[in-house]
C-alpha cells in the first residue's frame, strides 16, 4: 500500500506494518489507521498515520528506557483488542522531540498496546504514580547506568 509520510514522502508499506487503533490515539481519535516504520536512528520507530501525512509519532520500546517499567492493564481492556496472553503484546511509548533545547521525553503513562497477531492497538492510561507523560530519556538512561 502507498502511504504519504511526514518523514519519507511517499513510500510502499506492507500490510504487516499496518496497525489499527479502533479508538484512535488521545488527541487524534479520528485517525485510526497507522503504519509502523523503522526510523533512521535505532531504537526508534515512526508511527505514521495512513490518513493524514502530517501526523506521525516517534515511538520506542519503553523497556529500553526503564528496565523496571510495568504495564498493568486490566484483562477487560486487553480483551478490547484481542489480547489474552503476554506473548501477543507489543508495547511502545510516544517520544516527544522538542524544537528547542528542552530534553527529549517519553510518555510512560500512556503506552501504546498492540496485539502482535491482529495488529490492533489502543493507548492505555496507567495509574501508577511512577509513570509520567514526560520522562527525560537521557536522564533515565544515565540513571540506569548508575543503578546497573
Amino acid at each position: 500500500m502507498k502511504v504519504q509520510t511526514k518523514a519519507f514522502g511517499s513510500i510502499d508499506a506492507e500490510e504487516r506494518q499496518r496497525i489499527v487503533f479502533p479508538q484512535g490515539l488521545f488527541g487524534f481519535e479520528e485517525l485510526k489507521d497507522y503504519v509502523l516504520l523503522d526510523a533512521e536512528k535505532q531504537p526508534f520507530y515512526w508511527l505514521q498515520s495512513v490518513d493524514k501525512e502530517q501526523v506521525a509519532f516517534v515511538v520506542v520500546n519503553p523497556f529500553l528506557i526503564r528496565s523496571d517499567y510495568e504495564v498493568n492493564i486490566g484483562n477487560e481492556e486487553l480483551a478490547e483488542i484481542g489480547i489474552d496472553s503476554p506473548e501477543k503484546t507489543l508495547i511502545f511509548a510516544i517520544v516527544t522531540i522538542p524544537r528547542n533545547d528542552d530534553p527529549m521525553t517519553v510518555n510512560l503513562q500512556g503506552p501504546l498496546v498492540i496485539n502482535r497477531d491482529t495488529r490492533r492497538g489502543k493507548q492505555a492510561v496507567l495509574n501508577d504514580s511512577r509513570w509520567k507523560t514526560k520522562h527525560d530519556i537521557m536522564a533515565e538512561l544515565a540513571s540506569a547506568r548508575t543503578r546497573g
